[in-house]
């Protein structure tokens, strides 16, 4: 099936490195966002509404159809479609606990997991080890700066989540197109985060002002960004694109100091560079990338 782009802007003249730095920028902002409506609606609410939002999207754009597909082939793009949406969920409950940039960097050792699994070498023990400092820099200052010890675990989950989203995601591509896979694995999502959504979200979640926000969310954290590293990343090379995702955490640090007036402490400035560094080692020197988050 030809899966139709999201839009189609005039993208050939910008260059890919850009679009993808655009894609960054929008999904920590998006996530910055996100935060400020947690007051109204919780994490869960939040989450709901932003999968069921983008799933809607995704399903009328690309059209998706079960109709020929076989059992197993259903069983993987709905697990898929889960690791996802617990992903964002549970990066939203972290962030109820973290600052953005906190929880971005904790969260990001899940594809720099995925990255140097299995590896031998002594350059990839020294990637884990520098992102397991920065890690626990963070974690060790728990009470510090808004830093929550119940946050630090939940930023651990969406990285697990993050590292099955990258394993299931590579199965999946050889089946479905990008994103039919993403259309009929958030519509299965939004069945997961429907009861969280309701409980903490209740009658605001008919707001529309708060209906609004999410669709806001949505636009930033989801669909532009598909849109723009799916344009990009037709021109670009594993290696320049994942040492660009290695900034992700800088920018979800500055999104937070500049949205959300958070401070850009000593500790996180140091954790981001050791994480970064373990990020963009990885990438020029292993096999993999840092695959794109739905952060």
């Amino acid at each position: 099936m030809t899966v139709r782009p999201l839009m189609r802007p005039r993208t050939d003249s910008v260059p890919p490195q850009v679009l993808l730095l655009g894609a960054v920028t929008s999904v920590q902002i998006g996530s910055a966002f996100a935060d400020r409506i947690f007051a109204h609606a919780g994490p869960g609410g939040v989450a709901f509404l932003r999968v069921l939002f983008t799933a809607l999207v995704l399903l009328v754009v690309a059209r998706p159809s079960l109709r020929g597909r076989t059992r197993g082939e259903i069983r993987l793009v709905g697990a898929y479609g889960l690791a996802l949406t617990a992903m964002n969920w549970s990066f939203y409950e972290a962030l109820d606990h973290l600052p953005l940039g906190v929880a971005v960097t904790i969260e990001f050792t899940g594809p720099l997991a995925v990255a140097v699994a299995g590896s031998r070498r002594a350059l990839d023990v020294l990637w884990v080890t520098l992102a397991a400092a920065g890690v626990v820099l963070l974690a060790t200052r728990s009470g510090d700066q808004g830093v929550e010890a119940i946050g630090v675990v939940l930023a651990l989950v969406a990285a697990s989540c993050w590292a099955a989203y990258i394993l299931l995601m590579k199965r999946v591509g050889t089946s479905f197109g990008a994103l039919e896979a993403l259309a009929i694995g958030m519509s299965f999502g939004t069945a997961l985060v429907l009861p969280a959504g309701i409980v903490q979200g209740g009658t605001a979640l008919l707001s529309p002002g708060v209906l609004g926000a999410c669709l806001g969310v949505a636009v930033l954290s989801s669909l532009i960004p598909y849109t723009l590293e799916l344009v990009a990343l037709r021109r670009l090379s594993t290696a320049v694109f994942g040492l660009l995702m290695s900034v992700e955490p800088a920018v979800a640090a500055l999104a937070g100091v500049v949205v959300l007036g958070q401070d850009l402490t000593a500790v996180l400035v140091i954790a981001l560079v050791l994480v970064i560094a373990a990020s963009a080692g990885a990438t020029l020197t292993g096999r993999g990338k840092i695959a794109p988050a739905d952060g």
